[in-house]
């Protein structure tokens, strides 16, 4: 009975009930089986993946300020918005296109959707990965950036720095080819998007937040840092939910194939994302001498954006040991990046992203342990034996992945600035970007506006 429904369900078979399918039927129709269930659990991951959208929505409005809330949801429903459609015309062709080892060639929403239900399934998921990196940057510059400003990085992001890093380190996963997958120490690795996607968002979000400038009296005339506390937590701890939960279709999901290793992937992830919460909340318990609850969220948040890369390749102790590691970095690196270099970052993007995503891409040159997974042949991670040339191939991706983002990101906002459409003015920021963007109010009737 199995193999008659497996013709009907793959190939559609004409065969009477009574006749025994032959070999190659059979193969036939467990292909198409599998293709199918491919494609219904990878839309099902896109689908996923595309609800962290509400999950960094919450975060970031939870983490700022009233009178931006509006602003920071008007944000992040265009970067979706706007990003889907640059990516449809123009992202998707240069990361995936046929390639010259350094831009794709062929545009998939100029040239026409073909390809196949597969290309359609494919090019849904990997849009829901290009606006995760486009809505990295929002929380940045929250609270000071003008919206037209905001809109224009959207389209940049999302049409060309996210693909064309993403053509040199995933181009074949269809018709490209890039150079980061053909290092002569070996393929740079990141399965999900530690570095693709989250460090290239938040490598971008440090050049914005150092180009427009702190919010106004976050730091004061003996540039000590203020604190300026967000006006929800319940939102902000309601998004980081939302991400844990969207990042099983985020990581599990690039698996593309409706398989056992789903479950395997997704353990590794929450054991990540458990320890980093963990790592976080120990760290700054003994820094601040309270478990900081802020910081417990990012410490979760950043334990999921370090297993991203390494979620497919390394054993569930590594998992563990690496989420714990990313958890007490984020507390550190936002420690250091606010009080120190005095970069004024609401929601902690830069550490979470930037930093966390780079420790879980450098993690893949140590902890990768294929032969062991049963996934490989041999083990690449120099923990496990592998020797040096993995890691080596990480901090060069690494490293690119930085060169470029920061690099367009810098001369990005660096333009916008000079050409004064960057920053909103002092009287604006003062009574609030809801007001003075969009002229309404995010609790009407509750909204108590200060001097600052």
């Amino acid at each position: 009975m199995f193999k008659k429904l497996v013709l009907l369900l793959g190939i559609g078979s004409s065969l009477a009930w009574g006749q025994e399918p032959s070999a190659d039927a059979l193969a036939e129709g467990l292909e198409s089986l599998q293709l199918n269930i491919n494609i219904v659990w990878t839309i099902i991951a896109a689908f996923l993946v595309f609800f962290m959208q509400a999950g960094f929505a919450m975060l970031e409005t939870g983490l700022t300020r009233a009178k931006n809330a509006v602003n920071i949801l008007m944000k992040n429903l265009m970067d979706f918005s706007i990003g889907s459609v640059a990516f449809f015309l123009v992202g998707f062709g240069l990361m995936f296109g046929v390639s010259n080892g350094w831009f794709g060639t062929t545009l998939f929403g100029l040239k026409g959707a073909s390809g196949g239900d597969w290309n359609y399934t494919f090019l849904i998921f990997q849009t829901v990965f290009a606006a995760t990196a486009a809505t990295i940057v929002s929380g940045a510059v929250a609270e000071r950036t003008k919206f037209t400003a905001y809109l224009i990085y959207s389209v940049a992001i999302s049409a060309v720095i996210y693909p064309v890093f993403g053509s040199w380190a995933w181009g074949s996963l269809l018709d490209g080819n890039g150079w980061l997958e053909n290092l002569s120490t070996g393929a740079f690795t990141d399965f999900a998007g530690s570095t693709v996607v989250h460090s290239i968002g938040g490598w971008v979000a440090l050049a914005g937040a150092m180009v427009i400038g702190p919010r106004l009296g976050k730091y004061g005339k003996d540039k000590v840092s203020n604190a300026i506390p967000g006006h929800n937590i319940p939102l902000a701890s309601l998004g980081v939910f939302i991400l844990w939960f969207g990042w099983f279709g985020f990581n599990p999901g690039s698996t593309t194939v409706g398989d056992g290793e789903i479950g395997r992937v997704a353990v590794t992830t929450n054991l990540s994302a458990a320890m980093g919460v963990l790592g976080a909340t120990g760290t700054a318990w003994f820094i601040f001498g309270k478990p900081d609850l802020t910081m417990a969220l990012n410490g979760a948040l950043a334990g999921l954006v370090a297993i991203t890369a390494p979620c497919y390749t390394v054993t569930p102790m590594a998992a563990m040991l690496i989420g714990l590691i990313g958890g007490i970095l984020v507390v550190l690196s936002v420690l250091f990046i606010d009080r120190t270099l005095k970069i004024d970052d609401p929601v902690g993007a830069i550490s979470v992203h930037g930093v966390a995503g780079l420790w879980g891409t450098l993690a893949c040159g140590l902890f990768n342990a294929e032969a062991v997974l049963k996934i490989g042949d041999a083990n690449t991670g120099l923990l496990y034996g592998g020797g040096f040339n993995q890691l080596i191939s990480q901090f060069i991706g690494a490293g690119a992945a930085f060169i470029w983002a920061f690099g367009l990101g810098w001369l990005l906002f660096k333009a916008m600035k000079a050409a004064g459409g960057l920053r909103v003015s002092e009287e604006e920021e003062i009574l609030g970007l809801d007001i003075g963007e969009h002229g309404m109010e995010s609790y009407a009737g509750f909204q108590i506006f200060i001097a600052e």
